[in-house]
């Protein structure tokens, strides 16, 4: 995720279904036998229907349809926070007129008995819910706004749905498969990672529900591409109708094309880009998905320089397809949307991909060598300027849900992505210039992948075994702990010297014409053979 503030510059609804059930036609008791012999019942599955006709009111009117309930499905959960938004959420505040009803329509009573839960005094009974959900981006609330990328928004223009804050489950039934029905106003159009199918969306868990931002409305724009043989589709709504899918798809398709050299290939097999340009917000930015990523941005008339913003910004969310999407530890597999649980590792899953949407883009000869020095001189400013430098990245990452935490979370963008910069020089160092940051990186992704989990207490220790015990002590000193990132030492190692300001600043990062023979080699190695010196 990336947070925009227009004071400062850098910085997942989807609607996810599951499979629908499948009916047998009648036949023979024999028949019938047979079949069920042979046929794997479908599962049970939460159903949804959301209308999204009441644009003056800003209201998401959902009935879900379950199956039968227990005991231990007796609360009904909304989420407290989502993954990747490090923010709580609590979306129980947006929710009005929760009611319960039997198979004959008979009310089932229940209670609000926290924040984001409602209790069912009879869940066997349940058979349909109804609620209605306030758009959290046209709802003002006093404490914990909600980042505009990671809300909801509904009027007559358009919707922006991200699962999390229009969904709710019967409590221990995430796992359940999900399916969604939207009635939209006449003539809207969607964008969504999701496969439609005659008109259900469907999702094999509220995970995935949650995973899957939906933008709707009247005047989408479309653009598609190819990057390394996976189909990648842009969608666009634009308030005054200033900019349009194909003016992104040609801005970032070299992009696209050198985040695919640098990971070799996605892994994923579709990707779908969501951009609402709205009013000016105090804050915008986006938010990652496993198969696309959403971003609520100004509406500005397109121009050169703002595309090149909109690319930079896209290059940090599509290379999250890696981190954490596919390198992320257990408190993110198996996520809590009821309690907010941090995990340690931010600066790995925001820290490594803000670098990693600059390098890969300064390999590819995208960005000149001058210009991506500025970029690493300027984030070193903003930690040392903007931030409590006294807080390690760990405790950044471990605070983040906090409001302190808050305070100091968007420095993992500056600091997080300079020491990972310095990570990379280091293990190329260490290997003769023959494994970075970003092999490490591949590997790890092809040693976990979506499915399988890291330990979140174990990683460092992972990552020192596959490289070399010395990289301890650089965990020790810049993540674990506060010393400053020591740019000016670890830059020296290819020839580039850090030029400071009379207070120890940072002002700018110089290549040395009188580089040795040994920093010119760790510097070809570092940046590739494609880089531009200018």
């Amino acid at each position: 995720m990336q947070i925009l503030r227009r004071v400062q510059h850098p910085r997942r609804l989807g609607i996810a279904l599951a499979a629908l059930a499948v009916a047998l036609g009648p036949g023979s008791p024999a028949r019938a036998q047979q079949t069920h012999a042979r046929v794997t019942p479908a599962p049970a599955t939460l159903r949804y229907d959301v209308d999204l006709t009441d644009t003056a009111h800003h209201v998401f009117a959902v009935a879900l349809r379950v199956p039968p309930l227990s005991a231990a499905n007796g609360v009904f959960e909304f989420a407290a926070t989502a993954p990747g938004t490090y923010q709580t959420m609590n979306i129980g505040r947006f929710v009005r007129d929760f009611m319960a009803f039997d198979a004959h329509g008979a009310p089932v009573p229940a209670e609000q008995a926290g924040t984001n839960e409602w209790r069912l005094s009879d869940p066997e009974r349940v058979r349909r819910i109804t609620y209605r959900v306030l758009a959290t981006r046209d709802t003002t609330v006093s404490t914990d706004p909600i980042y505009p990328m990671c809300g909801t928004a509904l009027d007559a223009s358009y919707a922006l749905i991200n699962g999390q804050g229009v969904f709710g489950f019967p409590r221990g039934m995430q796992a359940v498969p999900q399916a969604i029905r939207l009635k939209a106003p006449s003539g809207w159009t969607h964008g969504t990672p999701l496969v439609e199918t005659a008109g259900v969306f469907t999702a094999a868990t509220y995970d995935r529900l949650v995973d899957s931002p939906i933008l709707l409305g009247p005047h989408l724009t479309r653009a598609t591409l190819d990057v390394t043989g996976v189909p990648v589709t842009i969608v666009v709504r634009a308030l005054h109708n200033d900019i349009v899918a194909a003016q992104l798809r040609d801005a970032m398709r070299d992009m696209l094309n050198a985040a695919g050299a640098f990971l070799g290939r996605l892994p994923v097999d579709h990707y779908t880009f969501l951009y609402d340009f709205g009013a000016v917000l105090r804050v915008s930015g986006a938010w990652e998905h496993s198969y696309g990523s959403e971003y609520v941005l100004a509406d500005l008339p397109y121009t050169a320089d703002y595309g090149e913003q909109v690319r930079n910004m896209a290059a940090h969310e599509f290379f999250h397809v890696v981190t954490p999407l596919n390198i992320h530890s257990e408190i993110i597999e198996h996520f809590n949307f009821a309690t907010p649980i941090a995990s340690q590792h931010l600066w790995l899953y925001e820290g490594t991909t803000e670098w990693a949407a600059h390098k890969m883009q300064l390999v590819a000869g995208l960005v000149s060598l001058p210009a991506y020095l500025e970029d690493v001189v300027q984030k070193a400013r903003t930690d040392r300027t903007s931030y409590d430098t006294t807080w390690s990245l760990e405790k950044m990452s471990l605070a983040s849900y906090s409001d302190s935490g808050q305070r100091q979370y968007a420095n993992i963008y500056a600091r997080g992505a300079l020491v990972a910069g310095l990570l990379d020089i280091k293990l190329l160092e260490l290997s003769g210039g023959k494994r970075g940051l970003r092999e490490l990186v591949l590997d790890l992704a092809k040693e976990y992948g979506k499915q399988r989990p890291f330990s979140e207490t174990g990683l460092i220790d992972t990552i020192v075994a596959r490289t070399s015990p010395g990289v301890r002590d650089f965990f020790n000193r810049y993540i674990l702990g506060t010393e400053r990132p020591p740019v000016k030492e670890y830059y020296a190692k290819l020839g580039i010297t850090l030029i400071e300001d009379d207070k120890g600043l940072p002002l700018r990062l110089e290549p040395d014409d009188a580089a040795t023979p040994e920093q010119l080699q760790l510097r070809r190695a570092w940046m590739g053979d494609k880089a531009r010196t200018a």
